[in-house]
């Protein structure tokens, strides 16, 4: 047994180095909506929230800034298809 550990080699800082293109940040999310991306996850059998989340962020600023035309279009074609099932 080691009486003593070296550290002269070690470095200060974060352990997990995130990848790059991504940021660390602190949030706050309501209990539920963290609940159920997590129910989301868990549902199909494994993967992050985290990663669930930023896509669904993703999805959401992809659809506002869709042009007004194909917005209307995308929720005909919805509406459209609701009423043939």
């Amino acid at each position: 047994m080691k009486t003593e550990d070296d550290f002269s080699q070690g470095k200060r800082g974060a352990v997990d180095l995130s990848s790059s293109g991504k940021t660390r940040i602190t949030i706050r999310l309501d209990d539920d909506i963290l609940q159920w991306f997590r129910q989301q996850v868990h549902l199909a059998g494994g993967g992050n929230y985290q990663t669930l989340i930023n896509e669904a962020l993703r999805q959401h600023i992809q659809q506002t800034r869709e042009p007004l035309e194909e917005t209307l279009r995308r929720v005909v074609r919805e509406e459209l298809n609701n009423i043939a099932s």
